[in-house]
């Protein structure tokens, strides 16, 4: 991303974010206990140190001031959720009062009310993201996997976002849990790191005990490019993982894994190309599995050959109801999809980004069971839509 873009971007998020809290604020401020016990000048101050508070401490984690950034750093970030959800409770009010043209008498009423069932959301997927992840089952028939390969079973991981807010604990009950299902392929889609490679160097020792006969094998995904791509790829490979970038590799005879670096961060960077037909193109015969981090050009994959296609970066939206608002660029947002005859597995996340706060869809991992005949399919979701890309 050039200077110039970045910069804009940056300005636009925070425009966004500033009119976020512009809006919540001012509407509280017409509850009447708000209006009548906190003073205006209170209220201000209150929602311009909210406004700083994350990038503050984003700032202050990359000073290494870990003592007041690790602290200040969850609230801020728990605080990016009950955000969002005072201003969706609050919007509901808008819409059912019109604007407040009717029922005028009760609109700031409704408005209080609003925000108490807002915090009390919060509360709930506070509680919800501090479970650890459920494992969900799929069984998939894979187009051209010999007879002597049915029943290979892979585990898919996506969104560790390890780093400041996920850690060591977390980390190894994940790689215990992978472990004990003793998987033959372990796929990682991106995402392993949050925002500081160097809060997840000391992981590595845990990482390294993530194995599998057939190899664990990764594809970048944009926090791996926003936490620096080179020092992202270094990690992931001293952890022993093979990383695919814009390529394929022959896993066994008759299954040959295809990755590509995220398409998102690509969009966001002005990197241009092909990378999903190229990555599918040079490949060696057999079945054809694609690691991408962004669930886009699932159609450009089924039609370059690919039986399954294994993706995350949505969370599912994390957040109800922000799912609504992620599905406008990526409608294959969670579960399994069929694209032209192609199966598509969107994982919701291992881990959770930003908040540490999940409503009402938990953080998953997923187990696949490939199949050289026909299958039993898991849970799919009926959308066949196309993501830009």
């Amino acid at each position: 991303m050039t200077g110039l873009r970045f910069w804009l971007f940056l300005t636009f998020v925070l425009v966004i974010w500033a009119a976020m809290h512009g809006y919540v604020f001012w509407r509280a401020a017409s509850v009447p206990w708000v209006a009548n016990h906190v003073p205006r000048r209170y209220l201000v101050a209150t929602a311009v140190a909210l406004w700083c508070a994350y990038p503050v401490a984003r700032i202050l984690e990359a000073a290494d001031w870990q003592g007041i950034a690790l602290p200040l750093e969850f609230a801020s970030a728990c605080w990016i959720g009950i955000l969002f959800l005072c201003l969706s409770a609050l919007v509901m009010v808008e819409v059912v009062t019109l604007g407040g043209a009717v029922l005028g008498k009760f609109v700031t009423t409704l408005r209080g009310l609003a925000l108490i069932v807002a915090w009390i959301f919060a509360g709930i997927g506070l509680v919800q993201a501090q479970r650890d992840p459920v494992l969900r089952d799929y069984e998939v028939e894979l187009a051209g996997l010999p007879a002597s390969r049915d029943g290979l079973v892979l585990v898919q991981i996506s969104d560790c976002h390890l780093g400041t807010l996920i850690g060591r604990k977390w980390l190894e009950r994940l790689v215990d849990r992978v472990n004990l299902l003793r998987p033959d392929i372990i796929a990682i889609v991106g995402d392993l790191v949050d925002g500081n490679v160097g809060r997840v160097q000391p992981l590595q020792p845990v990482l390294q005990k993530l194995q599998a006969p057939l190899g664990v094998w990764a594809v970048t995904g944009n926090h791996e490019y926003y936490a620096g791509l080179d020092r992202s790829l270094k990690l992931l490979e001293q952890a022993g993982y093979t990383v695919l970038r814009d390529r394929s590799a022959e896993v066994v005879p008759g299954l040959v894994l295809c990755g590509v670096d995220d398409l998102t961060a690509r969009r966001q960077f002005g990197e241009n190309g092909n990378p999903v037909k190229n990555a599918l193109a040079e490949r060696k015969p057999g079945a054809a599995i694609l690691l991408s981090h962004s669930p886009w050009q699932a159609a450009v994959a089924a039609e370059g050959g690919a039986g399954l296609m294994l993706c995350g970066h949505t969370h599912e939206g994390q957040v109800w109801p922000f799912k609504y608002l992620v599905a406008l660029s990526y409608p294959l947002i969670g579960g399994r999809y069929e694209v032209k005859g192609m199966p598509v597995i969107v994982c919701r996340g291992t881990g959770t980004w930003g908040p540490r706060l999940r409503l009402w869809r938990p953080s998953e991992f997923v187990r696949i069971k490939l199949r050289s005949g026909p299958a039993v399919p898991g849970p799919i979701s009926g959308v066949t839509a196309e993501g830009p890309g």
